[in-house]
């Protein structure tokens, strides 16, 4: 079974480009087509399970602004676009757009970029880099594109590619704290208590903040949280976390079949954050002594060049 990416990119080269160049050569100039956005076909992680909602063999037509591709040209593509045939390949176009809006089809590039960014040119200054969803950055620049004769779409995901690096290190500053704090701290403490399940809930903040900082160090975006596994597995920097992290958040709390005792997560919990640790200092984000993550959080926080952004909490873009 071929993946959404193919399929979609079959669809077009037997039906889009053709009803393209014979009805909108005209428009061809200014247009962009491909597959990008919400759906696990965009990151590749699709197969048959995901084919029971939301999924559209389909693909999108990126449009400029009115001022250079007209309202009565949109509808005309848009009707074009509706034309083209509903089934491929076993795979149908549905009739009800998805829940939050149409995913393929005509979008202009404006209201895109409206609804990743909130801004309709998707320029951002320093401190909106902190307003915007990780997942939704993601989004603008993943998937595929076809062509872009505009260049608009290629110009915005060249420059949303990923965070400026002053972004990069306050969102590492803030989840190297939350691993030091869950994870080092808060685990064992939660467990001397006698509240296991306080105890789980700040394992559970340990992987979730290490899977960030996994992320960040490998300067890509984090996908949604039910990709974010298999993703990681992918990464170059620091391999072999994402599973550790997998088996950890999975295990079991009592002894019996081979489940993980609570001191052997505090001993994973150790290696995970060393592991961490040694990525920070071949990349030379911390000279600090010691294995306190809390520490070297606030070391990678104070390499921040922009000064209010460094003086802003060290949590402020987590």
């Amino acid at each position: 079974m071929k993946k959404g990416l193919e399929l979609s990119r079959d669809y077009y080269n037997v039906f889009g480009r053709q009803m393209l160049d014979e009805q909108f050569a005209e428009l061809m100039p200014y247009l962009a087509a491909g597959v990008c956005g919400s759906g696990s076909e965009c990151l590749g992680f699709d197969d048959e399970n995901s084919r029971d909602h939301d999924f559209d063999p389909g693909f999108c037509i990126f449009l400029p602004d009115e001022e250079t591709v007209s309202r009565r040209d949109a509808f005309l593509l848009e009707r074009a676009y509706a034309k083209l045939p509903r089934t491929f390949e076993g795979a149908a176009r549905p009739y009800v757009q998805p829940v939050g809006g149409a995913r393929r089809g005509v979008l202009r590039i404006e209201d895109f970029l409206m609804e990743k960014t909130g801004t309709k040119d998707g320029v951002l200054d320093l401190y909106q880099w902190l307003n915007v969803p990780e997942q939704s950055l993601l989004e603008v620049v993943n998937g595929e594109i076809y062509f872009d004769n505009y260049g608009k779409m290629t110009e915005i995901r060249k420059r949303l590619h990923y965070y400026p690096e002053d972004i990069r290190l306050k969102k590492l500053a803030g989840h190297l704290l939350l691993m030091g704090q869950s994870g080092q701290y808060n685990f064992e403490r939660c467990l001397r208590h006698g509240e296991k399940g306080a105890a789980q809930l700040a394992l559970y903040e340990f992987v979730k903040s290490t899977l960030s900082v996994l992320f960040l160090l490998n300067r890509q975006y984090q996908p949604f949280y039910k990709w974010a596994f298999r993703a990681a597995k992918n990464l170059t920097v620091c391999p072999g976390t994402a599973e550790k992290l997998e088996r950890l958040l999975c295990a079991g709390s009592m002894d019996g079949a081979g489940n993980m005792l609570d001191e052997d997560k505090a001993m994973s919990i150790d290696q995970i954050a060393d592991d961490i640790l040694a990525s920070l200092r071949q990349e030379g984000l911390t000279d600090t002594e010691g294995r306190e993550l809390e520490l070297h959080a606030y070391e990678v926080n104070s390499r921040v060049r922009d000064s209010g952004l460094r003086n802003m909490h060290v949590l402020a873009a987590v």
